[in-house]
């Protein structure tokens, strides 16, 4: 079997609408030796028998059952056959030299194992949705230059905690030394943990500003739905208590009480019980959890102060949430104009 130096991997749920934009963007910049395996999470809206039509060319994973974009990013990484991995959303369109510049920037940095690119605003890609992730000491971990000009992004990479799963060049060695994503995240900040335990065994990241993709954002979760409110609030106890040294965890700690305190706070005033029923969630879970931490603490490579120079200091909760709403703001602004896939 022919070698392959790229995977490209897709996971869709009921995105037919966005599918082929999104898959003839990133065939025109493959160079020969890739391939794309499209993983289908049990779409209803005939993804499947449009592919086979459509794109016969590319590698189909079929899911009986929704796993999340976690465990469709497992099944598909399982079956890619390149050294290095794209993980790209079906609702991405990758813009011209996106591809050539993020193994650029994996060829430049032999020791990252990540490259993040850079999500635009599908209706505003002037502005940039996510360059990557960025952490507080909160426990909070967010997308990187959120809301900055794209005029403005720096030419050359740059190191970062983390990349987005939306747009995400991992190297086959660094996954096979972490192991792939968190399966019971389903969705939400798997890529964050994923990020903080590649940490943890010293791999690095960087991000490459020229490469760019249009994003239809929350295209498949929904901004602000209840699953996305439970997921979010649920999964960032879960990575915490995963990841974070104990050293770390202790110097954190109270403001990561904190931030929860407000949240619920904010929730139960602003009905919203799924924030709440995540938290609740993952202090059920934490036995098992517990569990998971001693073996991935076990195999960490790095200090707690190369741990903690990734983590921001937590801003004033105002600030957070003029920032949220500053993004149901942008947001609005798609809905209004339509996506322009």
């Amino acid at each position: 079997m022919p070698s392959v130096a790229l995977s490209v991997v897709i996971v869709t749920w009921n995105g037919l609408r966005f599918l082929d934009a999104c898959l003839r963007h990133v065939a025109a910049q493959l160079p020969p030796d890739s391939e794309i395996v499209v993983v289908d999470n049990g779409s209803v809206d005939g993804t499947v028998a449009w592919l086979i039509r459509a794109w016969p060319m590319v590698q189909r994973v079929l899911l009986p059952a929704n796993l999340g974009f976690a465990g469709g990013v497992n099944a598909g990484l399982r079956v890619a056959q390149g050294e290095l991995l794209l993980l790209l959303n079906n609702d991405a369109f990758v813009e011209t030299g996106c591809v050539a510049a993020l193994t650029g920037a994996m060829e430049s940095f032999p020791q990252a194992g990540a490259v993040a690119g850079v999500l635009t605003f599908d209706h505003r890609p002037d502005l940039v949705a996510s360059a990557g992730i960025h952490a507080r000491c909160d426990g909070v971990a967010l997308d990187l230059w959120a809301g900055r000009a794209v005029e403005s992004l720096p030419a050359a990479p740059q190191p970062v905690l983390g990349a987005s799963g939306g747009l995400a060049l991992y190297r086959r060695a660094m996954l096979e030394d972490t192991g792939l994503m968190a399966p019971e995240f389903f969705s939400y900040l798997e890529d964050a943990d994923l990020a903080w335990r590649a940490l943890l065994r010293g791999w690095t990241c960087v991000v490459a500003p020229a490469a760019r993709a249009r994003h239809v954002y929350s295209a498949t979760g929904g901004q602000g739905s209840p699953l996305k409110q439970r997921l979010l609030g649920r999964n960032r106890l879960r990575a915490i208590i995963r990841c974070f040294p104990a050293g770390v965890l202790r110097a954190c700690l109270p403001a990561i009480v904190a931030y929860d305190l407000l949240a619920v706070a904010y929730a139960a005033g602003s009905r919203m019980p799924a924030m709440i029923a995540g938290r609740i969630e993952a202090l059920r879970d934490c036995r098992l959890l517990l569990h998971e931490r001693r073996a991935i603490q076990s195999r960490r490579m790095v200090t707690d102060a190369a741990f903690a120079r990734w983590l921001e200091p937590a801003p004033p909760p105002w600030q957070t949430l003029r920032a949220r709403r500053r993004l149901d703001a942008l947001l609005r602004q798609r809905h209004d104009r339509g996506a322009g896939f």
